[in-house]
């Protein structure tokens, strides 16, 4: 479901390191590895590698020393399996995915339901921190013309999907193509796989190859290119706030209290925002986290 910006991490990964040997505040010079560091991992997601460096910023200074970024680390199951062994001591999560993850049957699908559940299913060694009210998540998107004509909620949208051609991910069919038809009577005329999120999904319903995508929430091409996102009015897509995932015992009070207040100030705007400074302006990670922690007071004289 997320979206993968691989090409992109090398020159990212090339600008840390650059970063860090100019003196930017947030760059720890550690190497990371021995008992006591803290460890934060990034998927191959560039929003990913921004909450990993604001969490970095943000937990040294709450005064930890010997705090390393590794972008990126791979899939979910390489995550989960580095905080098993502590080799990774924190990474930022979806909640939603991260639920369905430990519990496949799982049927919640509000912020807080999806939130005391994941809770409730962690294995032990396991933790979550308070999630952000910030939310990256699925969305059907349309073009404004179709919206017009009378498609504005999902269940619009299952009254005319024969008629209409879908584009997304390669793993639409096998995660959402019986709920979207058991909730909402959807079956479109075609499901095709374009990216996840990205520029062949944008290309084909700008160009009306598709009528419907599935996009991002906080993807900034959906105002940029005036396209209408459908309202989920009977919650098919799980809430998917941001939220801490942390080997037990890693992090020290002091220090979750610091990614706790990170996720108090982080919201889907500005989550947004971050996004298309990363993606479109192609800012450098670390500047983009130090911004956003002292717009925010999170820095020690911000």
């Amino acid at each position: 479901m997320r979206r993968t910006v691989t090409a992109l991490f090398a020159g990212i990964a090339l600008l840390a390191v650059s970063s860090a040997g100019c003196g930017n505040p947030l760059a720890g010079g550690a190497e990371g590895g021995a008992t006591g560091d803290i460890i934060i991992g990034a998927s191959d997601v560039g929003e990913s590698l921004l909450l990993a460096q604001i969490y970095a910023g943000a937990l040294r200074n709450a005064g930890a020393e010997n705090v390393t970024v590794r972008p990126p680390v791979g899939s979910r199951e390489v995550v989960v399996k580095a905080l098993q062994d502590k080799s990774l001591s924190v990474v930022p999560d979806y909640s939603g995915n991260l639920l369905r993850y430990f519990d496949k049957e799982t049927q919640a699908t509000t912020p807080q339901d999806v939130y005391t559940q994941l809770k409730q299913k962690l294995p032990s060694g396991f933790e979550v921190l308070e999630q952000a009210p910030a939310e990256d998540k699925d969305l059907l998107v349309v073009r404004k013309e179709l919206a017009d004509s009378g498609i504005r909620t999902f269940s619009d949208l299952g009254k005319r999907c024969k008629e209409l051609v879908f584009g997304g991910p390669g793993q639409w069919s096998s995660r959402w193509k019986e709920k979207i038809k058991t909730l909402y009577g959807c079956e479109f005329a075609e499901i095709r796989t374009t990216d996840t999120g990205g520029p062949v999904t944008v290309a084909a319903l700008k160009s009306g190859d598709i009528q419907v995508a599935d996009l991002f929430s906080t993807s900034s091409t959906i105002a940029a290119n005036g396209f209408v996102p459908l309202v989920d009015d009977k919650n098919m897509f799980p809430a998917q706030n941001i939220v801490p995932l942390v080997a037990k015992g890693t992090l020290s009070p002091k220090e979750v209290d610091a990614l706790n207040r990170v996720s108090a100030a982080l919201t889907t705007d500005q989550l947004t925002e971050l996004n298309v400074q990363f993606s479109e302006e192609k800012r450098n990670p670390l500047d983009v986290a130090e911004e956003f922690l002292r717009r925010n007071n999170l820095l020690a004289g911000s």
